[in-house]
């Protein structure tokens, strides 16, 4: 919970239907992000006119605020645009899948393990996102590798700030990149906000998912994904003068009996512990930054406004798939390219129940519409909780399922 007066100065250009400043948060899940798409669109064609001034986003997440702070026109059309870029993604578009280029990386990673420290050619990840700069490039608007839509938006007052998150390796910190008007940064214990102009790049080092996407320059530091060491999600939008906060997670919240179920038999395959591991960096920090903000609202709420040293309680809406996206993906792995198949499955993807790093990289057309689908129904789902929200009702947490 952080004072407007750390964030954004001024008015806030525009505001939710309920009156106050809403802000977008995009978690990451590579993929997974198709879900979030979903969840917008259906939002969109019940609200198309809906003004959401501070937008943030990490990974995925960062590529889908980019596209909606780029667009010009209405909340609905730039959901549209947003839906038309994911319909474009396969793994070709996202990173190399020619056998050519995966066995050179695998080539260079065994002689670099095997080299002993000696001089080796230099490693840097298991795919080639190259594909990836390129269809950014041809998506949004740049100029001089910037987004210059968001810059216009920005100017025109319909966006107050755009946030960005990466993880610098060179210091070890979180970094919010924010473009806005009147910005002041920031300083917390390893993380930081830095205004800038947003490029493609800021995108590419927020969406490069650790070991798989390599590292990218900014300025003299090397960056990766953003979730890697962001510890409170909801953290920047409440910098940047967001009084209601909509969050769009992409992971599934498993019952009791479904977090205790064996995932694998046997020893855990290198499949099985990364994606444990890129669950717990990248999906399960939402839940616990939630959790926070709803103890601090409650004691918030115990005290008088002038007692409260200038915080106020958020509304917090959260939106959770109501399936497992991990588990679906293995129903979608026989479509994928045969080198990148055949690499996933030398990792153990196939011994796995519920293959949630194959959900992060399956850039496959079928599953990303279904997940579309399934987040455009999971919002219907909760339309009166969502209406309630936007309208400027009490803010409630929302699990879809």
């Amino acid at each position: 919970m952080t004072p407007k007066s750390e964030g954004a100065a001024g008015t806030d250009p525009g505001a939710g239907i309920g009156g106050d400043t809403l802000g977008l948060v995009l978690t990451g899940g590579g993929a997974r992000g198709a879900y979030q798409v979903g969840v917008l669109r259906w939002i969109a064609k019940q609200y198309p006119q809906l003004r959401v001034p501070v937008l943030t986003g990490v990974s995925a997440g960062a590529v889908n605020i980019a596209a909606l702070a780029s667009h010009d026109g209405s909340f609905e059309g730039a959901v549209d645009r947003l839906g038309e870029l994911w319909s474009l993604l396969t793994p070709a578009t996202v990173f190399k899948t020619d056998f050519g280029s995966m066995l050179w990386s695998a080539a260079r990673w065994a002689f670099r393990l095997m080299s002993g420290g000696g001089k080796t050619p230099e490693v840097r990840a298991f795919l080639n996102t190259t594909p990836l700069r390129a269809f950014l490039h041809s998506v949004l608007e740049t100029r001089d590798d910037r987004l210059t839509g968001i810059t216009r938006n920005i100017e025109a007052g319909r966006l107050s700030a755009v946030a960005v998150i990466a993880t610098s390796y060179s210091t070890g910190q979180s970094i919010v990149f924010v473009q806005g008007t009147d910005i002041r940064p920031w300083q917390r214990p390893q993380r930081r906000g830095v205004q800038t102009r947003l490029t493609v790049e800021h995108i590419m080092a927020s969406a490069a998912l650790p070991i798989f996407f390599p590292a990218i320059r900014i300025g003299n530091e090397w960056h990766g994904d953003g979730g890697i060491r962001l510890t409170a999600p909801l953290s920047p939008a409440l910098h940047l003068g967001a009084d209601r906060v909509l969050a769009i997670s992409t992971r599934y919240d498993r019952s009791q009996a479904e977090a205790e179920s064996l995932q694998v038999v046997g020893y855990p395959p290198p499949a099985q512990i990364l994606g444990t591991v890129l669950n717990a960096v990248f999906l399960d920090l939402i839940d616990q930054d939630e959790l926070r903000l709803n103890r601090l609202n409650q004691l918030l709420l115990q005290l008088p406004p002038e007692r409260r040293n200038g915080m106020n309680p958020i509304d917090l809406l959260v939106i959770r798939p109501s399936m497992d996206l991990g588990k679906l993906a293995a129903k979608f792995e026989p479509q994928l390219p045969t080198a990148f198949r055949f690499m996933t499955r030398g990792l153990g993807t196939r011994q796995q129940k519920s293959p949630d790093m194959l959900s992060m990289l399956m850039f496959q057309p079928d599953y990303l519409e279904h997940l579309m689908e399934i987040g455009e129904r999971d919002a219907e789902a909760r339309a009166d909780r969502i209406a309630r929200f936007i309208e400027g009702g009490a803010g409630e947490q929302l699990s879809a399922g």
